[in-house]
C-alpha cells in the first residue's frame, strides 16, 4: 500500500499530484510542516523533510524523486516514456527543475514571503529574480511550437518542473517575458488531478 506523508501545503502537493495523475489508490497522512521533525516523521525521513513515501516497506524522500519513482514504477507512456531519451529527457526537466529554477524562488519566497518585513532584503529578492531570467529563457525557447516538454504529450518532466514553478505564482514573478513558459504552466497547473490535490488538507 503506497501511503504518502506531508501537507498538500508543503512540497508533498508535487508527489500527491503525481499519485493523483497515475490514478493509484494511496493513503495520504496530511503531516504539517512543523511537525516534520517530530519523532514520529524521522522515523520515516530521516532529514525531517516533507514528503515521504512508502510503498510496501520501500521508503523514498525528495519530492521529484519520488515523483520519478512513482512514474517509472506505476506510469506508463506517454506519461512515462518508453524510451531511453524520453526518459532521459524526463530527467533533465527534472533536475533543471532542482538546479536551475527552485533555489532562486526559494530565496524570493524567503525575502518576499516567509520572513518578518523587517529581515526582508530586497536586494537579495532582485538578484533571484535576474538570476531566473536566463533559465526562465531557455525553458520558453524549447516550448515555442511545442504543446509540452517533450512535445504533444504531458509527462512526468512537466509536471516536475511546473510544480517548482508554482512558486512563481505565490511571489507574483512577472513572467511576461516569457509567454510560452507562462502558458505552459498555466495549462499544467489547471490539470485536473493538480486542482484535486489543491483542495487536500
Amino acid at each position: 500500500m503506497l501511503k504518502l506523508h506531508g501537507t498538500s501545503k508543503s512540497r508533498s502537493a508535487r508527489s500527491l499530484w503525481a499519485l493523483e495523475e497515475l490514478g493509484l489508490k494511496y493513503e495520504h497522512n496530511p503531516v504539517a510542516v512543523p511537525n516534520a521533525k517530530s519523532s514520529d516523521h524521522l522515523k520515516v525521513n530521516p532529514n525531517g523533510h516533507l514528503p515521504a513515501l512508502q510503498d510496501d516497506g520501500h521508503v523514498m524522500w525528495e519530492s521529484l524523486a519520488i515523483n520519478l519513482y512513482l512514474a517509472d514504477k506505476y506510469g506508463k507512456a506517454p506519461f512515462w516514456p518508453s524510451s531511453p531519451e524520453g526518459r532521459g529527457d524526463c530527467y533533465k526537466w527534472s533536475f533543471f527543475a532542482m538546479t536551475e529554477i527552485e533555489p532562486s524562488l526559494m530565496t524570493l519566497l524567503t525575502h518576499r514571503i516567509f520572513l518578518p518585513a523587517d529581515q526582508r532584503d530586497e536586494k537579495a529578492a532582485q538578484q533571484a529574480v535576474d538570476k531566473l531570467k536566463a533559465p526562465l529563457k531557455v525553458l520558453d525557447d524549447h516550448l515555442k511550437g511545442r504543446d509540452y516538454l517533450l512535445g504533444k504529450d504531458f509527462t512526468i518532466a512537466d509536471l516536475n518542473l511546473s510544480s517548482v514553478l508554482s512558486f512563481a505564482l505565490l511571489v507574483k514573478l512577472d513572467m511576461s517575458a516569457t509567454p510560452a513558459a507562462q502558458a505552459w504552466l498555466q495549462k499544467c497547473l489547471g490539470r485536473e488531478a493538480n486542482q484535486r490535490v489543491r483542495k487536500m488538507a
